[in-house]
């Protein structure tokens, strides 16, 4: 086994043969643009290109596939500088289910760009979740632009959830927009921890287009020192039976700054759409219920912090 592809997964806390050695579990592994190994199961396609800088992917589950475990992408650079640009179409075709777990890892990041451009399709009664899991460096070298943009068909259903388990932030500036058709769902959550003198940006957008469709932006966001974040979540319901949730906490401590945005808009006399932000230090009551346990209130608070983004 390449030793790159060792280290990209020990970035990541995870044992390679654990998923290499499983010729059930799909995987595709690159680093920086160069595609150091791919294994498909029956029903998932997979087209890459390697670009200058990155790498240009079609990947498909066909009609009807049910692929019972996730597959596993691993998008990583080892080295302290570089640029990383990543193109994915993806297509859940009708009745097809599959989810998607992909690890982007920079342990060493001083100077690191990673971008990702999306177009998803979630077919006709079709399930996609994708989880992106970031790990990153101590020193927040790295500006993660991700853009989503996602078409959810009838009786589709489509979740997402970003977490930063390792590292700095650095900065980030994610969009995201997803539409849903008749009786389709989405699940959109976003975890992150800003410290230092980290950048949080989300602008995520759910247009609920079709009868019955149901959608929930949820951000989960800590910072501290002198982080800044800012999140906008935009929803939308314009259909009858139309149901949306926007969710937004930040919690803030130091000289951080948090802001959001939540903004709702209902185009039909039988849609319904809700939010709540939340916007402040640690709460009071949980603090000193874990105070009076015997921790002290650094470790409380990092304790609730922690629970909330996970």
């Amino acid at each position: 086994m390449p030793d790159l592809i060792e280290q990209l997964y020990e970035s990541i806390g995870q044992n390679p043969h654990e998923i290499r050695d499983d010729e059930s579990i799909a995987r595709i592994e690159v680093h920086k643009n160069e595609v150091l190994g791919v294994h498909l199961v029956p029903g998932l396609e997979v087209d890459a290109e390697e670009t200058e800088d990155g790498l240009d992917a079609a990947i498909t589950v066909t009609r009807g596939t049910r692929i019972e475990k996730p597959v596993q992408v691993c998008f990583g650079m080892m080295p302290e500088r570089g640029l990383q640009k990543i193109v994915l179409d993806i297509r859940i075709e009708d009745e097809a289910s599959a989810a998607i777990i992909a690890h982007c890892t920079f342990p060493f990041a001083r100077e690191i760009t990673h971008t990702m451009d999306a177009e998803i399709r979630v077919g006709h009664g079709a399930e996609y979740a994708y989880f992106e899991r970031h790990v990153h460096g101590p020193e927040g070298g790295v500006r993660i632009v991700p853009k989503t943009r996602v078409t959810v068909e009838q009786g589709g259903r489509f979740s997402t959830e970003f977490e930063l388990i390792k590292g700095r932030v650095g900065t980030i500036d994610l969009e995201l927009e997803a539409t849903c058709k008749a009786h389709s769902v989405m699940d959109v959550k976003a975890r992150i921890g800003g410290s230092g003198d980290d950048r949080i940006n989300l602008n995520e957008i759910g247009r609920l287009i079709g009868e019955g469709a149901r959608g929930a932006l949820t951000s989960h966001i800590a910072v501290r020192d002198a982080a800044r974040a800012e999140i906008l979540n935009t929803l939308t319901a314009s259909a009858p039976f139309a149901r949306g949730h926007v969710d937004c906490k930040e919690i803030v401590q130091d000289q951080a700054v948090a802001k959001a945005v939540p903004v709702v808009e209902v185009n039909h006399p039988k849609a319904h759409v809700t939010h709540e932000a939340a916007i402040g230090s640690v709460d009071t009551k949980q603090l000193e219920t874990l105070m009076s346990r015997g921790l002290d209130e650094d470790a409380a608070a990092a304790l609730i912090i922690q629970g909330m983004l996970n």
